[in-house]
């Protein structure tokens, strides 16, 4: 049998590149998108790759990430931009596999093991996409190339931004297995808590963990997460536009510290609740 070649394919800093299409006076500068640039209480939502080496993160207040960095430039977000370039992402990525399965609004894994013969090798597909993503779209890609669906996703982070990442069955222990357990697929704070307990700290300790000791402290997701740390990942990409049956619709986020004050609360749940109604349209469900 062949061997299955996946892309997960991640747009850097996705809102805030789409902001600065339209502005590109500040694309030297570091830009931050928040919810409400007017309040200092606002909560971050993207930011650039400058601002980033500032350590402004997503999620703190503005005031938090203007004392980190106070030449920082504040933009509004513009959901309808975000919508539309995320369609003209998918469009380029369809040209060459109908294997396309969105992970996010920036993000969206793709099948191309049934292409190699017409455009090359799934790293080939892959520079070819971040070199026309940047000259057609204007936008900036990171792409993991692996055999499986979580080792692409692990690839596209590894090295950011605008880069492939190729992790095979022969080099995977070596480049994945020393990073953190908390950076594979489905590990939230929760769980990244319970692993850290049974002195669990890297994905490598993840692939040598018993399998029942993982299940007994995680449930259903310590199989899984064994199988993903020992390259057992066999979860297919799926048709565009196939969509599983939604169970329930939800959004949530670790914030760096405490919110304390109504206004700090108000900012964070106006932009959960807005990307929990985004999905609930876009899976055609009420609540």
């Amino acid at each position: 049998m062949a061997e299955r070649w996946v892309l997960h394919c991640d747009c850097n800093s996705f809102y805030a590149s789409v902001e600065l299409l339209s502005r590109p006076e500040l694309r030297q500068k570091p830009v931050a998108v928040c919810g409400d640039p007017e309040s200092r209480h606002g909560i971050i939502l993207a930011k650039n790759e400058k601002a980033k080496a500032f350590g402004v993160q997503t999620a703190e207040t503005i005031w938090q990430a203007k004392r980190k960095c106070p030449d920082l430039r504040l933009v509004a977000p513009h959901r309808s931009e975000y919508v539309k370039f995320s369609r003209k992402c998918n469009e380029l990525y369809l040209q060459y596999t109908d294997l396309v399965d969105p992970f996010g609004i920036d993000e969206s894994f793709l099948d191309v093991t049934g292409s190699m013969h017409l455009f090359g090798s799934g790293e080939h597909i892959a520079d070819e996409l971040r070199r026309r993503m940047r000259e057609e779209v204007g936008l900036t890609i990171s792409v993991g190339v692996s055999f499986n669906r979580a080792f692409a996703k692990l690839g596209s982070d590894y090295k950011k931004p605008d880069a492939t990442t190729l992790i095979t069955r022969e080099n995977f222990k070596d480049i994945l297995w020393p990073l953190p357990a908390r950076d594979m697929l489905f590990v939230g704070r929760s769980a990244a808590e319970k692993l850290a307990g049974m002195g669990i700290s890297t994905i490598g300790d993840l692939a040598a963990a018993d399998e029942k000791a993982l299940a007994a402290a995680l449930g259903k997701l310590g199989y899984t997460l064994s199988r993903y740390a020992r390259g057992l990942d066999d979860a297919p990409v799926r048709l565009w536009g196939e969509k599983e049956p939604v169970k329930s619709v939800g959004s949530g986020r670790t914030f760096p510290r405490d919110l304390v004050t109504a206004a700090e609360v108000h900012s964070a749940l106006w932009a959960l609740s807005d990307e929990v109604a985004a999905r609930l349209r876009r899976h055609g469900v009420w609540a």
